[in-house]
Formats: structure tokens, sequence, C-alpha cells
């Protein structure tokens, strides 16, 4: 059976409620399973993951998209998190039965019918991007909402829709890509300049770790964050990632508090890390009972 993964990245993080509907509009697509959404207080963002044959996982990242354009105002909004839009970036992976190239025919077919549909600038990204300048998600979001409209007659042109930047709902960012762990860790200390000093050195950009993003941030509660995107777990594992943060950290005498799993990440990573932790050679899914189950 052909299963796609979407992860919808919104502008919406403190109003339950709204995002509670949008959720819905997913949850109400025939086809799709909602897998789960979690939303972040300090970055104002939530994040969907929901699955399903290609053509109704469409329909449900149009139905997102939307809940979320008639719901958020972008001139109002406030976070943590770098954004350029409502519906801020809509990735499709592929899970089984289907090729990243399909993913990336799903993801121009979703690009194009959000652009007509709402007249707004839709931009491609990752495998699915038109320009080598436009693969990597930050690069296409660093003017952020506020300053796209300076630049979107220029080097920011999109993809699909006018070069005009929608004033409510912004524009959007679509994709296709392997699985993403999307991943935070809180430092027990309010030293934003340690958690920026840690991003710069571990994230690939800066020469730091292969197939990892990060940035730091202050959260509401006066701790500082150092927020993580590693897109691929099989070239940086996880427990690898971890203790990179974690050395720096207490190099410059402050502890890790806690980790922060956005949306779901892959079975294999997390035994990855037990396995890590446990000093075991490997741990495959072969020796945990659910793991005879799951295929």
């Amino acid at each position: 059976m052909a299963i796609v993964e979407c992860v919808p990245n919104i502008s919406e993080g403190r109003r339950p409620r709204i995002v509670r509907e949008i959720a819905r509009a997913v949850e109400r697509t025939k086809g799709v399973r909602l897998l789960d959404y979690s939303s972040d207080v300090d970055h104002n963002r939530s994040v969907f993951t929901f699955a399903g044959p290609p053509a109704a996982v469409a329909r449900a990242a149009i139905a997102l998209a939307d809940a979320s354009i008639a719901r958020i105002d972008m001139r109002s909004h406030q976070g943590a998190h770098p954004r350029i839009g409502a519906v801020d970036v809509i990735p499709f992976v592929p899970i089984s039965g289907v090729s990243m190239a399909d993913c990336v025919s799903l993801a121009k077919k979703v690009a194009q019918a959000l652009a007509r549909k709402h007249k707004l600038p839709v931009y491609l990204y990752a495998k699915a991007a038109s320009r080598p300048e436009r693969v990597r998600l930050p690069d296409i979001r660093k003017p952020q909402y506020e300053g796209l409209a300076a630049l979107i007659e220029g080097d920011w042109k999109p993809d699909f829709g006018p070069s005009l930047v929608h004033p409510r709902a912004g524009a959007i960012v679509v994709g296709a890509r392997p699985p993403l762990i999307a991943f935070n860790m809180n430092l027990r200390s309010n030293d934003l300049a340690l958690a920026r000093r840690i991003a710069k050195e571990i994230r690939e950009s800066s020469g730091g770790m292969p197939a990892v993003q990060a940035m730091g941030v202050q959260l509401g509660d006066g701790r500082a964050q150092v927020s993580m995107n590693l897109l691929d777990y099989t070239v940086t594992p996880l427990s690898v990632l971890w203790d990179a943060v974690e050395s720096r950290a207490r190099a410059a005498g402050v502890e890790v508090d806690e980790g922060e799993l956005i949306g779901l990440m892959p079975l294999d990573a997390a035994l990855e890390v037990a396995g890590s932790k446990l000093r075991l050679r490997q741990l495959e899914r072969t020796r945990v009972i659910e793991g005879h189950f799951l295929e």
C-alpha cells in the first residue's frame, strides 16, 4: 500500500482552540490518519503529522492550509521560531510503496494548487527545490514574514503564485524530504549567547556535524534552548547530537535540563539512542518484543 507522511508546521501555538480546529480539518479528510500534533508556546508554532495514500494526504494538506489561512493573521504573529507564513512549511515524506520522486510530484501539485486557490507565493524546497539555493529551508525563510515583501520581486520570486506577499497568510514553503527529527535541548541556564554558540558549532552550515540544523533561542521561562532539526539520523545519530550539545554546555559549567521531541521520530532512531546509552553494539527491532509485530 502506498503511504505518504506529511508534517506541516503552522505559525500558531498559543491558541489551543484554533489548533484543534485545524487538526479537525485533517481528521475529516477521508483516508488520512492524524498521527500527532503538538504546539510550542514560545515558538508560537504547531506541528502536525498525518499519513495515508498520496491523493488523500494531498487533500488533507490543502484542508489544513485552508483552515490555517482562515484563522491565522501574520500581521500580529510573534514567536521565537523563524517563519514565512501562516502555513510555514508542508513537507511530504515517502513511507512505503512510494518513491521520493512521487513525493516531489505530489509537492509540486499541492504547491500549485495552494498558490492558485489562495493567491499567495509558494516556494519549493528540499528534494523538490527548483534551484540549488532553495534546497535548505532556512535559506528560503531567511527574510521571514516581515522582510519578504522587500525581496520577493528579486531573488525571492516564488515558484508558484504572485510575487506579492499575502498580507494575512504570508507565503508557504512546500517540498519533499526524508524523515526528519525535530529535537530541542533546554539548558539549565538563561545564557542565550551560549545556546547560540553551541548551535553554531554543531550545525552543518557553520562547519559542524552533517545533516544538522540548529539555532539558539530564549524560552518564555528564561531558559536558553538549542533548537535543532536532524535531517538524517543515519548520518548523525541522535545520541551523537545529544552528546555534542551536552559536552559543550558542561564545558561552560551548564547542565542540560531536558530534551524535547517535536512531532514523531523513527523507531530505529530511538533504538539507536537506547543502544548507545546501554552500550550495546547494536540494538535492532528484532530485540524488541513489539518489533516483531510492526512489519
